[in-house]
C-alpha cells in the first residue's frame, strides 16, 4: 500500500470529512491529512486538481484518487482486512451496509436544520416534526443494531466498522442541539463521542478559526 493522502474540509463543518478520517484514526493506519478550507474565495482552485467534483473528502494513493465518503470506507476496508471494516457474520454486515447506505442517502431535514458544529453547543434547540421523524428513525436503526448485533461490544455491531463512521457526525450534532435520546441510544452516542479518535477531530473543529455563515443556525449557542 503506498502512502495514503486524506483531502479533508473543516473539521468543524465536513461531517463528510470525518467519516473516513475516523476509520483511519481508530485503526491507527499511517496517512497524511490535507485540509482545505472550504468556502473560501480560494476553495475551489484548492480542489481543481481532483476528481472529485470539487468535493471533499478525497483518499490519494500513488496516482488513483477515491472520492465519497463511503466509497473511501469501502476501499479502506477492502485495503486493510485486518481492520474488519465490515462485520465477519453475513446478515451482521448485510444490515451494516443497509444502515450505513441510508444514513448517506437519507436525512436531509437533520441534515439541514442541524448542522455539525463541534464548537458550540444550543440548548433548548426546537425540533421541527420532520428533523424529530429523522431522529426517531436514527435512533431505531441504533436500537435495533445494538439489539441485535451489539452484544459483544460497545458499538453498532459490537465491533467498531464502518457503520460506526456513518454515524459520527449524528453523535455530535445530538450532543450539539441537545438531542433527548432514548437509553439504549444515548448509551450508544456517549461511548462514541467520548471515543478519543473522535474527541482528536472535534477539539481540531473547536482550534478552527473559519465561519461558514451558511453552516451556522440561528440559536442562542455555548461554547462546547
Amino acid at each position: 500500500m503506498e502512502n495514503l493522502t486524506l483531502v479533508i474540509g473543516n473539521c468543524n463543518y465536513s461531517s463528510w470529512s470525518l467519516r473516513p478520517w475516523l476509520f483511519l484514526q481508530q485503526h491507527q493506519i499511517p496517512f497524511h491529512e490535507q485540509r482545505v478550507t472550504l468556502s473560501e474565495s480560494t476553495t475551489l482552485e484548492q480542489l481543481s486538481s481532483f476528481f472529485s467534483g470539487d468535493k471533499v473528502p478525497i483518499l490519494i494513493t500513488g496516482e488513483q484518487q477515491i472520492w465519497d465518503s463511503l466509497a473511501i470506507l469501502e476501499y479502506l476496508a477492502e485495503s486493510f482486512p485486518e481492520c474488519a471494516g465490515w462485520p465477519a457474520d453475513a446478515k451482521a454486515r448485510a444490515v451494516a451496509r443497509s444502515v450505513s447506505a441510508e444514513m448517506h442517502s437519507s436525512f436531509f431535514n437533520l441534515r439541514g436544520g442541524m448542522p455539525m458544529n463541534c464548537r458550540k453547543r444550543f440548548p433548548g434547540f426546537p425540533l421541527t416534526p420532520e428533523i424529530q421523524a429523522d431522529v426517531d428513525r436514527i435512533c431505531e436503526i441504533w436500537r435495533y443494531c445494538r439489539e441485535q448485533f451489539g452484544q459483544n461490544g460497545p458499538w453498532l455491531f459490537g465491533d467498531f466498522s464502518i457503520a460506526d463512521c456513518m454515524y459520527a457526525p449524528v453523535v455530535i450534532r445530538f450532543v450539539g442541539y441537545d438531542v433527548a435520546l432514548d437509553p439504549v441510544s444515548q448509551a450508544y452516542a456517549d461511548h462514541l463521542y467520548n471515543t478519543p479518535s473522535l474527541q482528536a477531530w472535534i477539539n481540531c473543529g473547536k482550534a478552527e478559526i473559519e465561519v461558514i455563515e451558511e453552516e451556522e443556525v440561528d440559536w442562542n449557542s455555548e461554547p462546547v
